[in-house]
């Protein structure tokens, strides 16, 4: 049986949730359902650690933290976007506040807040190193007094229903009895989060499979910047478990085989001249932006100077000078993940840390409401590229951009839905029909099948890190988008031999890896095409940032062959482009 509602949510972490909110908020006559192929506390967002950034202090201004967005984003962030969002953030942590997010404080009551990376203030508001976790339940607890948002926990959505022009639901797949079903709504948000389970070294949970990215991508929305991928320059080896930038803000240090700090030797990513009389010695080092922490990694690795591992190259984290109180008080997870993963105690061992792949910059291309180019879709959260983050996305930017972006696409939706009233109901049955038979056909009922899911699945992987990783050219990316190719159409001879439809976990792998498929073939086309070097876009052939050229969004289109990309100009409004520069010479 079909389910009807006003808007419908897809994905239930902090951006869905909050959308919910401000739906229910704008309207309590409105039906919204929360459709997630996981129970909501089970989202992403809850392994966020470190914190949300927002200006609060005296010593701080909102002028200061647009300054660290657009310069951390290399100057690919839309400005009216990134002023919009440091505006409204504050009011957004506040709100969490009296919902009854538990934000850590200082001896006097006010919010504590801490250093993070690419900020030249402390600005981090934090709960403990457990930050995502406080968020996501009071965004699931202050859902719950809203009777008019209707959860589907454990419904897995597969497809964007079109008709008459606009989008008007979705179709999704019990996972409890294997049946397809069609959601319609008169709107609907996409919040499904990122897609770094494309990589084989991440951060982010199994269910980051970029399924709202692959979604909209079929039907015609355009991927937005995709060769943006952020590594983290400290994650655990072998499983990607991510040590928060919060160890570095509290003054962690990263030293390589020597016990060296050997970020003094870069300016955060460019080697300098060590013989050189004026080498500076930068001040930021460990609180420098993402991406010139993971380059500068590669180049100690090049020289010889990480530690060999297990898992491949490692540096250590050295948090030992904080001592165990202070460890205890504001990086407890710090110390529990490295016991139980790494097998080491901070307070007397260093940390054995690589760069992972942590975060996506590029998304569903939306305007700052959420809405995208088909009537009634909006999207908010990793899912969505609105743009702030531009080509890297300063630490605790994500959990504000959440709140500020989710809230904002579930105003503008339920606008959308009251205005936008009819739902052509038989034909979205009829769509949801032809789901079920598309997914029993190309799984269910195909026979003779030789390719597996898992060998896929790796390869893809391979290729990824390989060749779209940390340093790209022109060579590796020709080869990845080769080797996508491959993949994709080896992909339609995949075998499945679990026939059941209960629970069927190598289903959901092979919807999870189809969808993967496209946003691995969107990320490697668009890196291809952009000849340039910025952010965590690094061309080994293209070594400089070409503003001329490249001062423009890319846009990812499927088509019946390779991928078509274009471009539209950065919004730029008050602050012409600059070098980008941290720390200042002793």
């Amino acid at each position: 049986m079909n389910s009807s509602h006003d808007i419908v949510m897809v994905g239930g972490g902090g951006a869905g949730l909050r959308a919910a909110i401000a739906v229910a908020e704008t309207n309590p006559d409105l039906s919204i359902a929360v459709v997630s192929k996981v129970y909501p506390m089970r989202s992403h967002t809850v392994a966020a650690e470190g914190g949300a950034a927002a200006v609060i202090k005296d010593n701080d201004s909102l002028e200061n933290h647009i300054n660290d967005t657009i310069a951390g984003g290399d100057w690919m962030c839309d400005q009216d976007a990134v002023e919009l969002f440091v505006n409204e953030a504050p009011r957004e942590l506040t709100q969490m506040e009296h919902w009854g997010c538990p934000w850590s404080r200082e001896l006097d009551g006010t919010v504590a807040v801490r250093p993070f990376g690419g900020m030249k203030t402390e600005r981090t508001w934090y709960a403990a190193d457990k930050t995502g976790f406080h968020m996501l339940h009071t965004l699931f607890q202050t859902s719950l007094k809203y009777n008019n948002i209707t959860r589907y926990d454990e419904w897995f959505a597969t497809k964007i229903l079109v008709e008459n022009g606009r989008c008007q639901g979705v179709t999704a797949i019990e996972l409890r009895s294997g049946k397809v079903e069609a959601i319609a709504g008169r709107s609907v948000i996409m919040c499904t989060g990122g897609a770094g389970r494309i990589f084989p070294f991440t951060t982010n949970g199994a269910i980051k499979t970029g399924d709202g990215m692959s979604m909209a991508y079929r039907a015609g929305v355009p991927l937005k910047d995709m060769e943006f991928i952020q590594y983290h320059p400290t994650g655990l080896p072998g499983t990607g478990i991510l040590i928060t930038e919060a160890a570095r803000g509290e003054g962690g240090i990263l030293v390589n085989k020597d016990g060296y700090r050997y970020l003094q030797d870069y300016e955060l990513g460019k080697p300098l001249d060590i013989n050189d009389p004026n080498h500076p010695v930068k001040k930021s080092m460990e609180l420098g932006p993402r991406d010139r922490l993971s380059q500068a990694f590669v180049a100690e690795r090049e020289k010889g100077k990480t530690i060999s591992g297990p898992y491949g190259h490692v540096v250590h984290l050295d948090v030992r000078h904080l001592g165990e109180k202070k460890i205890d008080k504001k990086i407890p997870f710090v110390r529990e993940l490295s016991k139980n993963y790494a097998g080491i105690d901070p307070v007397y061992k260093p940390i054995p840390v690589r760069p992972v792949v942590h975060y996506m910059m590029g998304g569903i291309d939306t305007d700052i409401t959420g809405a995208t180019a088909l009537p009634g879709f909006y999207a908010a959260g990793e899912c969505a590229c609105v743009s702030i983050n531009g080509a890297n996305r300063l630490g605790s930017n994500s959990l504000t951009e959440l709140l500020v972006f989710g809230r904002r696409a579930g105003t503008a939706a339920a606008r959308f839905a009251l205005e936008n009233t009819a739902i052509d109901t038989a034909s979205l049955e009829l769509q949801a029909s032809d789901e079920q038979k598309r997914i029993g056909r190309n799984f269910f009922r195909k026979a003779g099948g030789t390719e597996r899911i898992f060998i896929l699945r790796k390869e893809m992987n391979e290729t990824m890190e390989t060749s779209a990783g940390i340093y790209r050219s022109e060579k590796s990316l020709k080869e990845t988008c080769d080797k996508i190719k491959e993949l994709k159409d080896r992909f339609s001879n995949i075998n499945m031999e679990d026939k059941s439809l209960n629970f069927n976990t190598e289903l959901t792998s092979a919807l999870e890896l189809e969808f993967m498929l496209d946003v691995a073939e969107a990320i490697a086309y668009s890196a291809l095409e952009r000849t340039e070097s910025r952010g965590s876009h690094q061309r080994t052939d293209f070594p400089e940032r070409d503003d001329e050229k490249f001062l423009q969004h890319s846009l990812a289109y499927q088509s019946d062959a390779e991928p078509r990309i274009d471009y539209k100009d950065v919004v730029i409004t008050k602050w012409p482009p600059g070098a980008r520069v941290y720390g200042k010479k002793e």
